[in-house]
């Protein structure tokens, strides 16, 4: 692997403390460079891993370190302009951002906060893409289709977490539609192989997980990870969303507009992906730990 740096420099990673973040560390001190981790709240303490304490939306960015290399795992849209001219006044030449399908999945959902959220992520994407090629960044955009790590994520451990509760998953409609789990594991080899990818240069690609499955076949694997017998109560969607006005206490996070993708095929092409990052993701098999 050549990374586009050298080891005078650390590599900085943006939102060190992410999910995504948990895992690139050690890979990135695993590939013998230095990283300048930043995060509003240092974590634990890791080999060849220097804390820095600073907010991308504070009033004050100077103690984002110098760096040639810039892992963003940040929400794009903290990104901002001022952000972007901080990290080239710092030496930056190479930027590798998180986005998400979400900017396409999400657009036109008749939730005006999700229409909002996909809005920001091709606002932020929009603004990198313009800055880097006005100064001269080689910069790659990663889009994530849904993320999960095992106990750690607000998706396909939340649906482990409602399994493990009460034992049936009520889903909306017959949920057929298509769904690309990726594990955060992933995510963050592919992150790491970018930075020194000179294909990946100026380009933006979808990462879908290595399975395409319907949503129900996802829900069966959940159950499989925690070593249960799949209970999946299909649910009228009228009766979904008049059931969530009583049932919301009991299901954080789920909301009616979950509801009504659950038949929305989410899928997307990771052919451009594999390609240049040699993109391989597993198969999607949980693991959870025992009830």
């Amino acid at each position: 692997m050549t990374f586009a740096g050298d080891g005078s420099f650390p590599v900085t990673v943006l939102g060190a403390t992410s999910l995504v973040g948990r895992f690139a560390l050690p890979r990135l001190a695993a590939a013998g460079r230095r990283v300048a981790a930043v995060s509003r709240r240092p974590g634990e303490a890791q080999p060849d891993v220097d804390w820095i304490g600073a907010d991308l939306e504070g009033p004050e960015l100077a103690a984002l370190p110098a760096a040639r290399e810039v892992l963003s795992l940040s929400p794009i849209w903290l990104l901002s302009t001022r952000v972007l001219e901080t990290l080239r006044d710092r030496g930056m030449t190479r930027l590798v951002a998180f986005s998400s399908t979400s900017r396409f999945t999400k657009e036109r959902s008749p939730d005006p906060a999700e229409r909002a959220v996909a809005a920001r992520l091709a606002d932020g994407e929009a603004r990198v893409e313009a800055f880097c090629a006005t100064c001269g960044v080689a910069w790659t955009v990663l889009r994530p289709t849904l993320i999960y790590a095992e106990g750690l994520d607000r998706n396909v451990s939340r649906l482990a977490g409602l399994a493990r509760r009460f034992g049936v998953l009520p889903l909306s409609g017959h949920a057929r539609g298509l769904r690309q789990p990726v594990h955060a594991d992933d995510l963050a080899a592919a992150a790491v192989e970018a930075l020194g990818r000179e294909a990946a240069f100026g380009r933006a690609y979808d990462l879908p997980g290595g399975e395409t499955l319907s949503y129900r076949a996802m829900a069966e694997r959940v159950f499989a990870g925690l070593g249960r017998t799949p209970r999946i109560l299909s649910v009228p969607k009228s009766v979904w969303r008049a059931g969530l006005a009583v049932a919301a206490p009991l299901l954080p996070g789920v909301g009616a507009e979950m509801g009504e993708r659950m038949d929305q095929d989410l899928a997307f092409d990771g052919a451009d992906a594999e390609r240049d990052l040699g993109w391989a993701p597993r198969a999607f098999r949980p693991r959870f730990d025992a009830p």
